[in-house]
């Protein structure tokens, strides 16, 4: 008898012994979230651009890594720190989406209905809303040349920028940069063609996420974001926060309350009055599984 038939392995002897993960999406936003707070981990960027393709591993947005908070956060009350790396392995300043679905976890896990968490762009207020549905405090938006940041300065509302049809849009940071076009129809622009040609542009230092919007009405808009590291996607939270603020900036609304139409679903966008965004929106649990080890199967 072969050594191949006396070793006989069940389907569950057979999966990967790795790192537990959950893979959770908001508005068909996906993301591969693992807990790392009692045993940090800093991924490698090989390991992130496998595991995030859909052909080679599990197929996610972002890799999104829970770690324990920093001491100023902690002090501010946040219970956990988190981190996002996009597709290309490189890591994110931010992610509306993600935060939505690691705070949905926190909430669950603590029984609470309100959570505080850290980010690179400081420490947000989560809230439960309702059955799997999360808002949370995005803090707020700059158009200062510096923080989005810029090259060199220049009048962030009108920026003297043009890709095909696109042009005359305005820059905006809300932990991460973006620019926003306001356009006629979004299903008439070749964004997947036009948006990289803008994201290498040299004013954009740290590259940028590139968004479309149509104002619907004082109170709704269409939007389609193009992100750094990802290319199209079916929602952008902190995308639908600056595209909102910037229909104020640009006095096309008078309505601090907009509901933007991603491909993904609705998100709801609130300015406050200090310029910083509020965003609520539905999260999704898909599975859990293990992340095979480095150089396992």
């Amino acid at each position: 008898m072969s050594s191949e038939r006396s070793s006989r392995k069940s389907w569950s002897e057979m999966a990967p012994r790795g790192r537990p993960f959950l893979k959770m999406h908001g508005l068909q936003n996906h993301f591969v979230i693992v807990d790392g707070r009692s045993d940090s981990w800093q991924p490698g960027e090989e390991e992130i651009v496998r595991w995030c393709d859909v052909r080679r591993g599990i197929g996610a947005d972002q890799l999104v890594v829970v770690e324990k908070p920093s001491a100023e956060g902690k002090a501010d009350g946040a219970v956990a720190f988190v981190r996002f790396w996009n597709v290309d392995g490189r890591e994110a300043e931010a992610c509306g989406n993600a935060t939505r679905c690691v705070a949905w976890l926190l909430l669950e896990e603590r029984g609470s209905d309100e959570v505080r968490l850290e980010t690179r762009m400081g420490v947000l207020d989560c809230r439960r809303i309702g059955p799997l549905r999360v808002s949370t405090g995005m803090g707020r938006v700059s158009t200062d040349w510096r923080a989005i940041p810029l090259s060199r300065q220049v009048d962030t509302c009108h920026l003297d920028l043009q890709s095909g049809p696109l042009k005359d849009p305005i820059a905006l940071n809300i932990g991460n940069p973006h620019v926003v076009f306001f356009v006629k129809d979004v299903d008439d622009i070749d964004l997947e063609t036009l948006a990289p040609p803008i994201q290498e542009n040299p004013l954009f230092p740290e590259q940028v996420n590139v968004g479309i919007a149509q104002m619907l009405s004082e109170s709704s808009m269409r939007l389609r974001v193009y992100e750094r590291g990802a290319g199209l996607t079916m929602a952008c939270g902190s995308g639908a926060c600056v595209a909102a603020f910037a229909a104020l900036a640009r006095g096309l609304t008078d309505s601090r309350k907009m509901t933007v139409q991603l491909p993904g679903g609705d998100l709801d966008i609130e300015i406050l009055a200090d310029g910083s965004a509020v965003m609520t929106g539905p999260v999704e649990f898909c599975f859990s599984g293990n992340l095979p080890e480095e150089g396992g199967q």
